[in-house]
């Protein structure tokens, strides 16, 4: 029965980033039917920031108000919030309102806000509560927040989205110039919301379940029941007062790892999420497409199956060696350098004209993915040994560097554009 547990665990982790990942590669679909047209991602990266008061609100009752906000009340809220919002998404993504003198996406961009929210949020929730549940079945929450970008990016692959056919243009001199033209989708977006909003209704069944479920009630007493027996060990004393101020003060009690361990966990985790959800996404079509769409698609597909594979491998190889994930954390940063450096040479890098190019760059950021996913799953685990409090500034981190990430990379992809794409049909360098 165990493993009723680990896949429901695993239907939660879905529901924490799910939405926002199917509206990043429901773009394609989105931006011919909005009047922001290609604005809309800068939009939602905005959005998205804003609905960071979620988490932050979150961590300041944690601090000023420890033990009174009812954890499980606002985890129902927020996953209904999330099924509510996708089916109206569904219906009324294409509304448009005057503002300002121009026509604008209001329910879309209002509609967006309610799932950014959810989704930052879960940062600061799901993972405190998966403390209640033994350790093991948080590699399984982890291993479903990875899906939670593979689903939905298998499902648009199906739906057609993002492939190009170059057919005859304008004539230029005496050709024709080939034009880009984006294929018809199989169904439609309202569609593609629904799926997304069956996903968060898996997610809330899943989570009622994990409350009330016997097996889950079991599984819950025996991890209080080892928590007690960690209070009652030789130092219950000094630990009992560690965990009563870390409640009181918003922190979490000493131990192992020290004081500066923690801080460096804390300052990895958020280089890390700031590489993997803020910057690195920004620069992808850049590095992956002047190599071809089959890189980009291999690429963007292939990163995100490595995700929960990284996390069920931690599953089973758990590593809580700060030296390891400090290593792999550089490893990820150095495969990182390379793709923003492609990013950069675009449409022209390096090995363009050669396979070894496009086999490249797809292994790094397979690699890239798999890596960091691996030390986020072990710094989360090593976090939850430390108590609840440890969670939710885990939580937290999480989105302060997703935020600090996007923040960096905002300016340089939209503002400066030191970024340039290829023409999908036309080489742009020499051979």
């Amino acid at each position: 029965m165990a493993l009723a547990i680990h896949l429901l665990s695993a239907l939660l982790g879905m529901g924490s980033w799910v939405a926002i990942n199917g509206l990043w590669v429901e773009l394609p679909l989105l931006v011919p039917g909005v009047p922001e047209g290609w604005l809309l991602p800068s939009f939602l990266t905005v959005v998205i920031q804003l609905a960071n008061v979620g988490p932050l609100l979150v961590s300041l009752a944690h601090r000023f108000l420890p033990g009174r906000l009812p954890e499980v009340g606002l985890i129902y809220a927020l996953l209904s919030l999330g099924c509510l919002a996708s089916l109206l998404m569904a219906f009324f993504w294409r509304e448009t309102r005057v503002v300002a003198g121009a026509p604008r996406s209001v329910a879309l961009l209002v509609l967006l806000f309610c799932l950014a929210l959810v989704d930052c949020t879960s940062s600061v929730t799901f993972l405190p509560y998966m403390r209640r549940l033994p350790p093991s079945f948080l590699s399984s929450y982890f291993v479903g927040e990875g899906l939670s970008g593979l689903v939905p990016g298998l499902v648009a692959l199906g739906q057609g989205v993002g492939v190009v056919r170059c057919r005859n243009g304008s004539h230029v001199g005496n050709g024709t110039r080939l034009q880009a033209a984006y294929q018809a989708p199989r169904f439609s977006a309202g569609a593609f919301f629904l799926f997304l909003g069956g996903m968060m209704a898996g997610s809330l069944a899943a989570f009622l379940l994990l409350n009330h479920l016997p097996v889950a009630r079991q599984e819950r007493a025996k991890e209080k029941y080892s928590a007690q027996l960690r209070v009652d060990s030789p130092h219950s004393a000094r630990v009992t007062v560690e965990e009563g101020a870390a409640a009181a003060h918003g922190t979490f009690r000493s131990g192992s790892p020290s004081w500066a361990q923690q801080a460096c966990l804390f300052g990895v985790l958020a280089w890390v999420n700031a590489l993997t959800n803020g910057t690195m996404p920004a620069v992808q079509s850049y590095a992956c497409l002047p190599y071809g769409n089959a890189a980009y698609h291999l690429s963007a597909t292939l990163a995100a199956l490595a995700n929960p594979l990284a996390c069920f491998l931690g599953m089973f190889l758990p590593s809580r060696s700060l030296a390891l994930m400090g290593t792999l954390a550089g490893t990820g940063s150095l495969l990182a350098c390379y793709i923003m450096a492609m990013a950069v040479l675009s449409p022209c890098p390096a090995l363009l004209h050669l396979p070894a190019g496009a086999i490249l760059m797809v292994l790094c950021w397979v690699l890239f993915v798999g890596t960091l996913s691996y030390v986020k799953l072990m710094i989360g685990l090593t976090l939850r040994d430390e108590g609840h409090c440890a969670l939710v500034w885990c939580g937290a981190v999480v989105q302060v560097g997703s935020l600090l990430g996007a923040l960096a990379i905002f300016p340089a992809v939209n503002v400066y554009g030191l970024f340039h794409s290829g023409d999908p049909c036309h080489a742009s360098c020499p051979g």
